[in-house]
């Protein structure tokens, strides 16, 4: 199990829950995959628009970040899935509207008020799903892109690692540091000091923060010339 990095610093979007989830539900829930499914809900619901919100079984099933958080393999994360479903839906949190018995055809509605009206409106036939204009959500969709880039190409996070990403994020352009790690990849020095080094000569250079793609002429000094140091031959 990774370690969180913790909150990133500065503005954040935040998920509306009502008061009554912590002194309500949150007592009664005793089921991790329940509590997981139906704060996603909640996360899910919140980044839509429009008066009718709902979420489909396809949406919770697609998310391969919620998938893996319920089980591992994804086979068994479905099977995981629908079990916290069921108990959600048992519990009353979440409301559940399933024409013709399929499940793959399911919708999925917090037990609010508007939720209650949005999911009778769909059983009396007063609303088409197919309607209604929604975007994709999925979790890693939030995940900070630097996040990311620094994982896949350099290593795992650490806390320290995490507050020097932060802070670089608010120093520098993305298209900055999105070059620099190249360019560590490129020299096989895959080590957050030496895109640091990077990244500080190049603001030397450009104080202005105009950003440019580096040339292979660029990339070649990284190597070869003031970085060298940073470089285990």
């Amino acid at each position: 199990m990774g370690r969180f990095a913790g909150f990133p610093a500065g503005k954040s979007r935040l998920t509306r829950l009502p008061a009554a989830f912590f002194t309500d539900l949150l007592p009664e829930i005793n089921h991790l995959g329940e509590l997981k499914v139906t704060l996603y809900a909640f996360w899910f619901l919140d980044r839509m628009e429009g008066e009718l919100r709902f979420i489909r079984y396809q949406d919770f099933a697609s998310d391969t970040v919620l998938l893996a958080g319920l089980a591992n393999p994804q086979a068994a994360g479905l099977e995981a899935l629908n079990e916290a479903l069921e108990r959600a839906v048992q519990h009353g949190s979440i409301l559940r509207v399933q024409p013709a018995g399929d499940q793959d055809e399911a919708y999925y509605f917090i037990n609010s008020p508007r939720g209650k009206a949005a999911a009778a409106a769909l059983e009396n036939g007063e609303w088409s799903p197919q309607d209604t204009a929604r975007t994709s959500q999925t979790l890693e969709l939030e995940r900070p892109n630097i996040y990311r880039l620094y994982e896949q190409n350099v290593g795992p996070l650490t806390p320290l690692i995490a507050d020097a990403l932060r802070e670089a994020e608010a120093t520098y352009p993305m298209e900055w540091i999105t070059e620099a790690v190249r360019a560590a990849v490129e020299a096989n020095v895959r080590r957050w000091r030496y895109i640091d080094a990077i990244l500080r000569a190049r603001l030397e250079r450009e104080p202005d923060g105009t950003t440019r793609r580096e040339t292979e002429k660029d990339r070649r000094r990284y190597v070869e010339g003031e970085f060298g140091d940073f470089i285990e031959h």
